[in-house]
């Protein structure tokens, strides 16, 4: 926090913020961190793929895909966010079949 309010335009500042939101379960607060990652650099593959970490946690997991997919497309190396999609993928058809 105190490095967004000495900079607030720097991304990573806001990025580093929002993994800590994340890893203290604070989701909602780590969404609005990465709201101004992605406002100052929307090509930072880290916080786009974060929101598909929140995403996932949340249990929306088509948002999860959409976020990782975007990630994938700035950065097509990560390859951990592959097996993200496709377990992602998995959970949603499952949850079609359990619907039917």
């Amino acid at each position: 926090s105190e490095v967004i309010r000495r900079k607030p335009a720097f991304a990573e500042g806001w990025n580093r913020r929002a993994t800590t939101y994340f890893l203290a379960g604070e989701y909602r607060k780590s969404l609005a961190d990465c709201d101004q990652v992605i406002k100052r650099n929307p090509a930072h593959f880290g916080a786009l793929s974060g929101y598909g970490q929140i995403y996932f946690r949340l249990e929306q997991y088509d948002k999860a895909i959409e976020y990782w997919r975007r990630a994938l497309r700035v950065n097509p190396n990560m390859s951990g966010v592959r097996t993200n999609i496709e377990g992602a993928e998995q959970l949603l058809r499952e949850k079609s079949a359990r619907t039917i």
